[in-house]
């Protein structure tokens, strides 16, 4: 079979623009159709860059461009509702080179992304919402909501976790599990808080989980996880206005121990609530021309601090497979068996978090009381060395 020469990525989040540079360094001309129109910003307020993503973005040598942006987290300390201290939580600092998580706002990230890949050479074409997709005997045609069209050898979907192309190739494929939580978050000015500079302070509270770190230019960068039992109808709390949002928040949190009523207070808009979902596990990612790689095949919740940098690795091990084995089939197939098994126990780890976050009265005493002799004994343990020291193959 002639080797992969061309490809269509489609998606321009975060996977799709470090996809295309993977491909375009194994010798694969790719590129990127994106749903949205030019100038639209990445939605989302900010994430968490884990020490192995930027180790994978450092075989592309994309990643110093990516450090400019944000802030090192070096740390994340829980805290119950009554401010007692529970313990530190996960390592974030790669052992063998000392490179440091990063917060970083989503559109900052999606900025540079898009920024070193058109450098590159990578087309990335707008307002091109996927349609349809079939494979062809020599190669995968796409059709587009517009009418166009396109062709290559391969297609690559990184259209995130409510992917059409993880429909078109299986349209079996289980659907997004709702994992029990809301989302949102902001930023604020003029509130002093405790912990270090750009370290996490996380805290279980009575009726919801709120999570902050201090930006070195005085801002303090925060997020509030609602627990909430009923899956929410597509698009419902997306249509809530963020000032009744703020209202619940300021009731969730009325008690609470911490900085949360004061940051809520003062921050000027709130991002929109959105509801949480991950695919613990997608029986199947690739079809003989067509994969899904990063949301699209795997999402972990936000728990996981861990969703960009897991679909960072995917690119990079992905044209990889693909450089080294020219059939496509049987590059994907290896580069699932390189890649289901370390996903799919982050986002288990991720899901007992969640739990943890939706407590009640009962279970949040328990968790009180066990969490701090749990965090003693798993410090460093070995799933947190494999997550954060992992280094991806070139």
């Amino acid at each position: 079979m002639t080797r992969v020469r061309t490809a269509l990525v489609i998606g321009g989040g975060i996977a799709g623009p470090v996809a295309a540079m993977a491909l375009h360094k194994a010798g694969i001309e790719a590129t990127i159709h994106e749903a949205r129109p030019a100038g639209a910003e990445e939605a989302g307020i900010f994430l968490t860059l884990g020490s192995n993503g930027i180790d994978a973005l450092r075989v592309l040598d994309a990643a110093d461009p990516i450090l400019s942006a944000g802030f090192a987290t070096p740390g994340i300390t829980l805290r119950s509702y009554t401010g007692k201290r529970l313990g530190e939580a996960f390592m974030t600092t790669r052992a063998a080179t000392g490179t440091t998580s990063r917060t970083m706002k989503r559109a900052d990230l999606y900025a540079a992304l898009h920024e070193q890949a058109v450098a590159r050479g990578i087309p990335v074409v707008h307002g091109k919402r996927l349609a349809g997709a079939e494979e062809t005997p020599d190669g995968v045609r796409a059709t587009f909501a517009d009418g166009s069209a396109a062709t290559a050898d391969i297609l690559v979907g990184c259209d995130g976790v409510y992917s059409t192309v993880r429909r078109i190739i299986d349209p079996a494929a289980p659907a997004p599990t709702y994992v029990g939580l809301l989302n949102n978050g902001g930023y604020a000015r003029g509130v002093t808080v405790d912990g270090p500079l750009g370290s996490y302070e996380m805290i279980f509270g009575r009726r919801a989980f709120f999570g902050y770190a201090p930006a070195p230019d005085g801002e303090v960068w925060w997020f509030a996880n609602l627990p909430r039992r009923d899956e929410p109808a597509r698009g419902e709390v997306e249509a809530v206005e963020p000032e009744e949002w703020r209202r619940q928040l300021l009731d969730l949190f009325a008690g609470d121990a911490g900085p949360a009523e004061a940051l809520i207070y003062a921050t000027p808009e709130l991002s929109r609530m959105t509801p949480t979902h991950a695919i613990p596990h997608l029986p199947r990612w690739h079809s003989r021309r067509m994969v899904v790689i990063g949301d699209a095949a795997h999402a972990p919740s936000p728990s996981s601090g861990q969703g960009a940098s897991l679909s960072i690795e995917d690119a990079v091990v992905l044209a990889r497979c693909l450089r080294e084995e020219g059939d496509p089939a049987a590059a994907f197939a290896g580069f699932v068996a390189l890649r289901r098994p370390r996903v799919e126990r982050i986002i288990k780890a991720a899901l007992r978090v969640n739990s943890n976050k939706a407590a009640g009265p009962v279970a949040r005493v328990l968790r009180d009381a066990i969490l701090p002799a749990v965090l003693r004994m798993t410090a460093n343990n070995k799933g947190l060395r494999e997550t954060y020291d992992y280094k991806v193959p070139a």
